[in-house]
């Protein structure tokens, strides 16, 4: 396990009763690039055109990195660019893959961008208004683990209490659903991947602890 590099930040939450969330600030780099990568992307695909890249939070999109250690998909984030191996999606753009927050598989929380809020590109045509939280792992050798489980669990509750404006919860898997939906904005109709993860039974386990929180998934 690498030691976090940055302060833990406790926050508190109001539960029914009062608990605390670990969120562990290990960011991956985001400097002038990235940052204008993000404009170009949010301009180009999402017909958004703004001078600060951030996201005005909807819903929160749910994934797993197949990467089996939190190392490696730190690695696969760091930079603000694009893999040239990712060839199913270089040509929308060169940013680099990313989410808000990445979850390991015992259960700790990391937020790898500079806010909450900071604009990620993580989900075709729902980037501009969707929080990210990457699981690591995910394939038959490292499949998800409770502990996962039960920070997706708090994270999400978190950040609804935090914005309340987040109606939706989905996984990753689901994003097409979302194509005739008004949120989606993708500039591109044959910009598309098929996507497995998290996998519908972290999802079903996921929306039935989270039911209290009302939040929608496909419609």
């Amino acid at each position: 396990m690498i030691k976090p590099i940055l302060i833990i930040c406790h926050l508190v939450l109001l539960l029914g009763c009062s608990s605390t969330i670990e969120i562990v600030k290990k960011p991956v780099i985001f400097n002038q690039e990235r940052e204008q990568l993000s404009l170009q992307y949010l301009k180009e695909r999402h017909g958004i055109t703004t001078d600060k890249a951030v996201i005005d939070p909807k819903m929160i999109v749910v994934h797993y990195t197949v990467v089996p250690t939190l190392e490696g998909t730190m690695r696969a984030f760091n930079q603000p660019t694009l893999a040239s191996s990712r060839t199913a999606i270089t040509g929308a753009s060169s940013l680099n893959v990313s989410s808000q927050f990445v979850v390991d598989r015992d259960g700790t929380i990391y937020q790898i961008l500079p806010e909450e809020t900071t604009f990620a590109r993580h989900v075709i045509g729902l980037n501009y208004c969707a929080f990210g939280i990457e699981n690591v792992g995910g394939n038959k050798d490292t499949p998800l683990t409770d502990a996962q489980l039960a920070a997706n669990i708090k994270l999400i509750t978190y950040l609804k209490k935090k914005y309340p404006q987040v109606d939706y919860l989905i996984g990753h898997q689901e994003y097409d659903k979302f194509e005739d939906h008004p949120l989606f904005k993708e500039a591109d109709a044959n910009y598309r991947t098929k996507k497995s993860d998290p996998g519908e039974t972290f999802m079903r386990h996921l929306r039935a602890q989270l039911s209290e929180l009302q939040l929608k998934g496909p419609e």
